[in-house]
């Protein structure tokens, strides 16, 4: 069984082109499949996607096919963190266009290449954060959060207190033990 990922980014858009090819290579594979279709997204929310990776995870799918890298990823990050995961869990991932089978060795040394890209964009970033946080300091400037009201005088406990104390209240609660709050609540 595998999983085909559809996605576009607004619901102005259609998801035909890319259900055509998806399952004409499902077909022509001989696959079943389970169609997840994503009609509209935004980079922090989709759950559909959420919804197919907890699947794969539990082992449904032995395979993740898509379209295009871009359909499946936002980041070139996301798209690293995302495949490792699913690689090292024996999920293999195809992109059609893209024409990348990391189930295979040629495949595998591809994402090998990329996850190596990735890095170094990463680092090449984390470098130069760190040049120009030198170079501000140097300059005299004073890195952080401004300080504010919140710092001159002491902040209130009291709402850190009770929300603990309805934390494991509620925990307790779960387990079936009963108390009221004031038991919670450590008075020193």
């Amino acid at each position: 069984m595998v999983a085909l990922y559809i996605r576009v980014s607004t619901d102005k858009q259609t998801t035909d082109n890319q259900e055509i090819r998806l399952v004409e290579y499902a077909k022509n594979k001989a696959l079943e499949y389970h169609l997840y279709q994503e009609t509209e997204s935004t980079r922090k929310t989709r759950p559909v996607k959420q919804l197919m990776l907890e699947k794969a995870r539990a082992g449904e799918y032995e395979s993740i096919i898509v379209y295009k890298l871009d359909r499946f990823a936002r980041s070139s990050m996301e798209l690293i963190l995302d495949i490792t995961e699913l690689t090292k869990k024996g999920i293999g991932f195809i992109s059609l266009t893209d024409n990348l089978d990391f189930t295979t060795a040629s495949g595998k040394l591809q994402f090998q290449i990329l996850a190596a890209f990735a890095e170094f964009e990463r680092e090449l970033i984390r470098d130069r954060t760190i040049e120009g946080l030198r170079r501000t300091k140097d300059k005299g400037t004073k890195l952080g959060r401004p300080a504010g009201s919140k710092d001159s005088r002491p902040r209130r406990r009291s709402g850190y207190i009770l929300k603990e104390a309805r934390k494991r209240q509620g925990v307790d609660q779960q387990n079936g033990s009963f108390k009221p709050i004031e038991g919670y609540i450590d008075r020193d």
